[in-house]
């Protein structure tokens, strides 16, 4: 009996050239250059950290709400109110990724005035992964926290029916030439993580959602349209409830039913973020704050380990070794379907994409 044929090795993607033609078919679109290759190195930073579930796997979403008028290619953000120390911008359906980077500059640039920088923005969309910003405020020399809310994913603590969204949030403080940092949703899972894994056609535990009837599931299909569980229960809700505050509800935006989804591509998102900027050199010696950080994470690290535990991480670690092993081994492996998806943009804007064989 002859053998079954191996299967194709998939070739890897280098990061450069993904980003160029990310960048590329965003431009196509009517982005501004600089903001096309900011939305795409936040996209590739999430592959390349491990989160594929945000990163150019939405890039399609992207283009269709643009293509659909949800979210408009040229951000104009309008400032609201201004005190100095606080901003209010009314980001007017603006691409996400733009809108919170312009949010993290004032955030610093007040942060570094007044030792605080708080900055809000409503009415704008999906900005990829949390931490990207918030890593980069730490390498300004500020701890800050980004939250934003999202549309609805999740069922208040004791209902069936979704009400409140994911509404991530991130916190991140410098350290070293890299930064301690955590970007969580308060669901058990993000939700894109449900997408990726219809999208790879892999079961999810059943601890992640339950079907739009409220019963467990382990079907990726049935869980995108079903409710997705809190984390730590009745904890992860409150806290997702009160991120919907800090970010729709303080900045005037929408917030729980009112906010739209990126997939949903003709309708605007309405969500609104919260920047949080603290300058570390205002309280005091930013070397005795690092060698301080360096402590703790000795401290954390000399822990004796549990049994079947190999190794002791601090918040960010995993994500800087990821990206680290991924430019190693010479490139970013993607699901087929993303592979697909680009090819297709790629085609529909007249674009090269050899890079994707």
């Amino acid at each position: 009996m002859p053998a079954a044929p191996e299967k194709a090795v998939q070739d890897r993607v280098v990061p450069q050239q993904l980003s160029e033609l990310a960048t590329s078919i965003l431009e196509s679109y009517g982005v501004p250059a600089a903001d096309a290759a900011l939305v795409a190195d936040s996209l590739i930073q999430a592959d390349l950290w491990g989160h594929q579930s945000h990163g150019v796997l939405r890039l399609p979403w992207y283009v269709e709400r643009i293509r659909q008028g949800a979210m408009t290619a040229v951000a104009a953000p309008e400032t609201l109110v201004d005190t100095g120390a606080m901003l209010l911008l009314d980001g007017r359906d603006g691409i996400g990724q733009v809108l919170t980077e312009r949010a993290r500059i004032e955030a610093v640039s007040r942060a570094r005035l007044h030792g605080v920088g708080a900055v809000g923005v409503r009415n704008s969309n999906h900005f990829g992964t949390a931490m990207y910003f918030t890593r980069r405020a730490a390498a300004d020399g500020c701890v800050s926290m980004l939250t934003t809310n999202a549309s609805p994913a999740m069922a208040p603590w004791g209902g069936r029916e979704k009400v409140i969204g994911t509404n991530p949030w991130s916190i991140a403080a410098p350290y070293g030439d890299t930064a301690v940092a955590v970007d969580i949703a308060n669901t058990a899972v993000a939700r894109g993580k449900i997408y990726l894994a219809r999208q790879r056609g892999e079961a999810i535990p059943d601890s992640w959602a339950l079907t739009p009837e409220g019963d467990m599931t382990t079907d990726a299909a049935e869980a995108v349209h079903g409710v997705i569980l809190p984390m730590a229960g009745h904890k992860g809700y409150a806290i997702a409830f009160m991120m919907d505050i800090l970010s729709g509800v303080l900045t005037g935006s929408k917030s729980g039913k009112g906010v739209h989804g990126p997939y949903e591509a003709d309708k605007p998102s309405g969500c609104g973020h919260m920047f949080l900027a603290i300058d570390v050199e205002t309280l005091g010696s930013p070397q005795e704050f690092q060698d301080r950080v360096r402590g703790l994470i000795d401290e954390v690290k000399a822990t004796p380990l549990a049994k079947n535990a190999t190794d002791i991480f601090y918040p960010g670690e995993i994500e800087d070794r990821n990206a680290a092993r991924v430019r190693e081994e010479g490139g970013l492996i993607l699901p087929e379907q993303t592979l697909e998806d680009l090819r297709k943009l790629a085609g529909e804007a007249g674009i090269d994409a050899s890079i994707l064989r």
